[in-house]
């Protein structure tokens, strides 16, 4: 990586590169540069977010390679962990010409023996050996997150949203159930069109009207269930119209996965927009993906078969959810009779094992069918 050879042509030399790590944190930026050549790695601490420091300590490593080697080609290798800071970093970076990764934090490799000190100057010492080893083509030293586009980026938010709403709706709901359990009533549905009129007319278990305290904060939380139904129909209306209208890759792979019968619109658009928009080798790297490849664990009888569940939990959790209907709406395809044979009536364990098998064949056989329009055995599809 270094220039031993001033005096060959800048054209038959290989790049000088500059090795960067960054450790990013909301209020300070702390850089690590290490320079071809050189075993000592320099230091700086900036601004969160300030671009023209940055660009600085980037252009201060080139003059010093460029001093060093006159002539050389420079080049520049960086990767910072992602976090919350997410993708922007590594636009501007590219933007600029530095050929950026973004590490997956749980993919780094630490000493196990004994509790390990953790502060941004290890960090960042601990990030520099990773990517260094990375350069060098070490296999499995870390793994590099697959940075979306911004349009791909822009796609999950309606789907991420609604499952954001789903969830508080669901909190708000519980909570009137609660509230009313409380004084003896069971069996509300916060959710119907009458329940404020029922509201009035309720009685505790021992006969006494419900107290006009609890009922008044009992209207509240009803007035927020609906703001939030309100909110969830908008945004499915949205995302139905943006789909009808657009011609793009994805929505063409929404409309091709919703022709099987048991996957609606809402699962159709969350495989696609969180999964099916990226490209995959091998069947094994879809499983993968979903979490749902198997993966030696160790346990006190020895090695043992377990699940990788580091890996996309949205996409492994409606993966299994469509197992199950596919297993209830498909019953005559090979994987449901696959199901089927070997659970019968079984209970338990063994059932919920076998449905993640099925989930991992399914999601399998949803990708072929996507690439190449290879419907999964048996299995129906809606009339046109």
């Amino acid at each position: 990586m270094a220039c031993s050879h001033p005096d060959t042509p800048a054209a038959e030399r290989e790049p000088s590169t500059i090795v960067v790590a960054f450790e990013l944190s909301r209020a300070k930026w702390l850089i690590g540069v290490c320079l071809p050549g050189s075993d000592k790695l320099s230091r700086y601490t900036i601004d969160a977010g300030d671009l023209g420091a940055l660009t600085a300590v980037l252009a201060e490593a080139r003059r010093k390679v460029a001093a060093r080697c006159p002539g050389a080609v420079v080049a520049i290798a960086s990767c910072y962990e992602a976090g919350y800071d997410g993708f922007w970093l590594h636009r501007w970076l590219r933007e600029q010409g530095v050929h950026n990764e973004v590490v997956d934090p749980a993919s780094i490799q630490v000493n196990r023996r004994a509790r390990r000190a953790k502060t941004d100057r290890l960090d960042l010492e601990q990030l520099m050996r990773v990517l260094l080893a990375y350069r060098r083509g070490e296999p499995r030293v870390c793994s590099m997150v697959h940075v979306p586009s911004p349009e791909q980026e822009d796609a999950k938010r309606p789907v991420r949203e609604r499952e954001r709403l789903i969830t508080e709706r669901g909190a708000h709901t519980n909570r009137i159930k609660a509230l009313l359990y409380g004084q003896g009533i069971g069996e509300v549905f916060p959710r119907r069109a009458d329940f404020v009129d029922r509201l009035v007319g309720m009685r505790t278990a021992d006969g006494r009207p419900l107290p006009p305290k609890l009922v008044t904060e009992i209207r509240r939380e009803h007035e927020r269930v609906c703001l939030l139904d309100r909110q969830v129909a908008a945004l499915e209306a949205d995302c139905a119209a943006d789909e009808e209208n657009a011609l793009g890759a994805q929505e063409a792979r929404i409309a091709q996965l919703e022709q099987l019968v048991g996957i609606g619109a809402i699962s159709a658009r969350l495989l696609v927009r969180e999964v099916f928009y990226r490209t995959f080798d091998n069947r094994r790297q879809v499983g993968s993906y979903f979490g749902l490849t198997g993966t030696p664990t160790a346990d006190r009888a020895g090695a043992s078969r377990g699940s990788a569940r580091a890996a996309n939990a949205r996409a492994r959790t409606l993966a299994i959810e469509l197992a199950w209907l596919w297993v209830r709406h498909q019953p005559q395809s090979a994987l449901a009779r696959w199901f089927v044979e070997r659970v019968g009536t079984l209970k338990g364990r063994i059932r919920r094992i076998s449905i993640v098998a099925v989930a991992r064949k399914l999601m399998v056989a949803l990708w072929r069918y996507l690439e190449s329009g290879l419907v999964p055995q048996g299995a129906r599809l809606r009339a046109a």
